[in-house]
C-alpha cells in the first residue's frame, strides 16, 4: 500500500498537520524528512529501515553520529535525502544546546563538570566528547566522538580534530566518563591523553586538559599533573 492510499488519519503529513508533531512515531517523523518511497516501499517503510541501523539501541540520537555512507545503503534513500536526514538530525542537536552554554567561558575543570556531568555521570557506556573553544576560552562546540571503549581504540586522532580543524579552533578539552562511577584516571585514560595533546601539538590545536567524570564526581588530568 502506498501512503496515498491510506486513510487521511495515518497518512504522516496529515496527521502531523491535524493532530501536531508530537503524535508521529519516530518512523512518520522520519518519513516526513524523507517524502517520497521507492516503487515497493513507502516512505514509513524507508524510515523504519533507517531506524533499524541504530545498533547500539541510542534512540534517535544515533542519526547525529551516522555517516551519511551508511544511511546511503538503505536502498531507495539515495544521497539527498541521506544529506536531508543529517541536516535535520544537526538542527535538532542544535537546538537541544541550550543557548547559555555556548560562548559560555572555561576557566577551570568545575566549569566543564557543570555543563556535562548531568549527561555523562550515568550513561552505560564510556563517552567521549570534545569541548572547542576559541581564543577567549570560550565554548563555540560541543562534540561527540565516540561512544564505546576509550581504551579499545574506537577513538582516531582524526575523530577528535575533525571538527575543531573545521572551526579553526586553538584548544579543546577532552571529556569523558566511566560507567563504574570512579572518576580517577586510568593508565590507559593517561596514554590516550598524552597520544592526543602531542597529535594537537602538530595540529598547533592545545589540548588543555582531559575531564573524566564518575559519579557525581570528577577529575582534572591537568590539575593532576598527569600529562
Amino acid at each position: 500500500m502506498k501512503i496515498k492510499d491510506l486513510p487521511d488519519m495515518e497518512k504522516p503529513y496529515e496527521k502531523l498537520e491535524n493532530y501536531g508533531a508530537s503524535k508521529l512515531s519516530d518512523a512518520e517523523l522520519l518519513a516526513v524528512i524523507i517524502k517520497s518511497g521507492t516503487k515497493n516501499k513507502t516512505s514509513v517503510d524507508l524510515a523504519q529501515e533507517v531506524l533499524l541501523l541504530d545498533k547500539d539501541k541510542k534512540g534517535l540520537t544515533f542519526l547525529k553520529d551516522v555517516p551519511i555512507e551508511d544511511l546511503q545503503k538503505t536502498k531507495g534513500l539515495g544521497r539527498v535525502k541521506s544529506i536531508q536526514i543529517k541536516a535535520v538530525a544537526e538542527l535538532a542537536n542544535r537546538i537541544a544546546t541550550p543557548q547559555k552554554i555556548l560562548r559560555k567561558q572555561i576557566n577551570s575543570p568545575e566549569d566543564v563538570a557543570s555543563i556535562l556531568m548531568s549527561e555523562m555521570k550515568d550513561e552505560p557506556q564510556e563517552m567521549i566528547k570534545t569541548l572547542i573553544l576559541n581564543t577567549k576560552n570560550e565554548l563555540i562546540r560541543i562534540v561527540t566522538n565516540a561512544i564505546g571503549s576509550v581504551s579499545s581504540s574506537v577513538v582516531e586522532i582524526r575523530d577528535i580534530f575533525k571538527e575543531p580543524i573545521k572551526s579553526n579552533a586553538t584548544q579543546i578539552i577532552l571529556v569523558h566518563n566511566h560507567p563504574s562511577g570512579d572518576s580517577e584516571p586510568s593508565a590507559s585514560d593517561i596514554k590516550f591523553t598524552q597520544k592526543i595533546k602531542n597529535a594537537g601539538e602538530i595540529f598547533g590545536i592545545d589540548v588543555i586538559d582531559h575531564i573524566i567524570i564518575g559519579n557525581g564526581t570528577f577529575s582534572s588530568l591537568k590539575r593532576l599533573r598527569k600529562f
